[in-house]
């Protein structure tokens, strides 16, 4: 049979910055092949995570619904799904589904879900399965092996990863997972590294699929540039760290911030856990560890790149929409030096790249400056499908967006890191502000325009404006539009 239907490529990576430390015309990170895409479809500049924490967000990706209805809320629940994933819905309108990569959703893997592919059940490790060992074995070359340089450790570091230790020169992967605080390198082939075993396995499944006529669906997502940043030698060789100029926000004292900022482990953190500020490390070590953190994000994008050309070889392009984002943010160097994410809701943590190419249908270099949030993924998804949006899903489709720009504000969610705090908060995004109101803390109120790293906040002054009651007001709103079942711990009734 024909193709009638548009194939998918989906690619995700995890923990990547939308404009990271470039942003404002400094250094970057290169991510050429990230570049092209976009020059051959559309960029939305103004795309955010519904929640700066893997899980909620990634569950969120997959069935298009708010956290406070999956209710998967930390990157510690194992909440079943109750919702239908977008692939499970793709393949009865005649897809077949493909995932390959980190799963970090929820209970069990996409294969219990319907998909094909490679998936491991919670956050995965790749280094430690029969299939990795056979593609090494395929290509001859050594499992990973890595060089460990600086270790922001805590005691469950210390207690997983016992050979995770700073001058580490032969560690290996062979957890549950890699230790997500270590800066290093891989001192084997690049090709060793997981997305490069990620991209070889969607390669080979592309080449497959291009002798078939039934339209797919294939996702890939990347355990990085998510930590531990393990680059190689030539990604390092690309980049000088004096390059890279102070950012904006990393001396930020937290002043009339909430107290979820300061939670953060050693060694930037006091003996009670606290974010010590300014930094403990001085600006030209930060240097270095954003240039292994950039290192690691052009690689990723050269394995991505692999995947794009597998398509473009098997003439698969011309009919396949390719959609590229991430998970969340990283808040790497930030707002007085912090190295993690999922508590707070700065532009750091919930900004996030958005690529999409269409072919013949959305010219080249298009720019999108639409608010758009991980919520429109599925829905745009089941729009190239064919399969008619529902009431349920609160997003809208992409291509909706890019008709009639008429959105006017985003809700985002959090609630804390899980094992350092439960404290929850809600945050509406405007086209100009960004206002958060925090479970039993102060609120956050900042000017997008005139304050980008946010380190002014308004919240009180703005109370005479009334500016503040006005985007209270919006957030009220758009939390009962929502259903939100939390909305009397950020609205309290008033008592008779």
């Amino acid at each position: 049979m024909s193709k009638s239907k548009p194939n998918i490529l989906m690619l995700v990576t995890d923990h990547q910055l939308y404009y990271r430390h470039g942003w404002d015309g400094g250094q970057k990170p290169l991510t050429p092949h990230r570049d092209a895409l976009a020059a051959k479809g559309v960029t939305f500049t103004r795309s955010y995570a519904i929640s700066p924490l893997c899980s909620p967000a990634r569950r969120s990706l997959l069935c298009g619904r708010y956290p406070h209805t999956h209710r998967n809320f930390h990157n510690q629940s194992n909440i079943p799904f109750t919702s239908p994933v977008y692939f499970q819905q793709l393949e009865k309108a005649g897809y077949e589904s493909y995932f390959f990569g980190k799963w970090h959703a929820g209970p069990g893997d996409a294969h219990s879900l319907g998909a094909k592919g490679f998936s491991l059940p919670g956050y995965g490790n790749p280094y430690t399965t029969v299939k990795y060992a056979q593609y090494c074995r395929r290509l001859g070359i050594p499992k990973a092996v890595h060089c460990i340089e600086t270790l922001f450790w805590n005691n469950d570091t210390q207690r997983h990863f016992p050979l995770l230790k700073e001058g580490n020169e032969a560690y290996r992967c062979t957890g549950t997972w890699c230790g997500e605080t270590a800066f290093g390198t891989t001192t084997t082939d690049k090709r060793s590294h997981e997305s490069f075993f990620l991209a070889h396995l969607a390669q080979q499944e592309l080449q497959r699929l291009a002798k078939q006529e039934q339209s797919f669906h294939l996702r890939v997502d990347f355990w990085g540039p998510h930590q531990p940043y393990f680059p190689t030698q030539e990604y390092l060789d690309l980049y000088n760290p004096k390059d890279i100029g102070e950012y904006g926000s990393f001396c930020d004292d937290l002043a009339r911030k909430p107290d979820v900022y300061r939670h953060m482990n050693q060694p930037i953190a006091d003996e009670h856990g606290n974010l010590i500020t300014p930094s403990v490390f001085s600006w030209e070590t930060w240097q270095r560890l954003l240039h292994i953190a950039y290192a690691q994000t052009t690689m990723i994008d050269d394995a991505i790149g692999e995947i794009l050309t597998t398509l473009d070889q098997t003439g698969l392009a011309e009919n396949t929409i390719v959609l590229l984002t991430s998970d969340h943010g990283d808040a790497l160097a930030s707002h007085g030096g912090m190295f993690d994410k999922g508590s707070f809701m700065t532009e750091e943590t919930i900004r996030t790249p958005l690529v999409i190419r269409h072919p013949d249908h959305i010219q080249p270099n298009t720019r999108c400056d639409s608010l758009v949030s991980t919520l429109d993924i599925v829905p745009t998804l089941l729009d190239v499908a064919g399969i008619p949006p529902t009431e349920e899903l609160p997003g809208k489709s992409l291509f909706k967006l890019l008709e009639n720009d008429s959105r006017e504000y985003l809700l985002l969610e959090s609630y804390g890191q899980g094992f350092r705090d439960t404290k929850r908060c809600r945050t509406l995004i405007t086209k100009t502000h960004s206002y958060t109101r925090n479970e039993a803390d102060i609120d956050e109120l900042y000017d997008l325009q005139q304050d980008p790293y946010q380190l002014n906040n308004l919240a009180d002054e703005a109370t005479s404006s009334g500016l503040l009651q006005s985007l209270s007001d919006t957030l009220h709103q758009a939390c009962l539009q929502a259903h939100d079942p939390d909305i009397d711990i950020f609205f309290p009734r008033s008592q008779p």
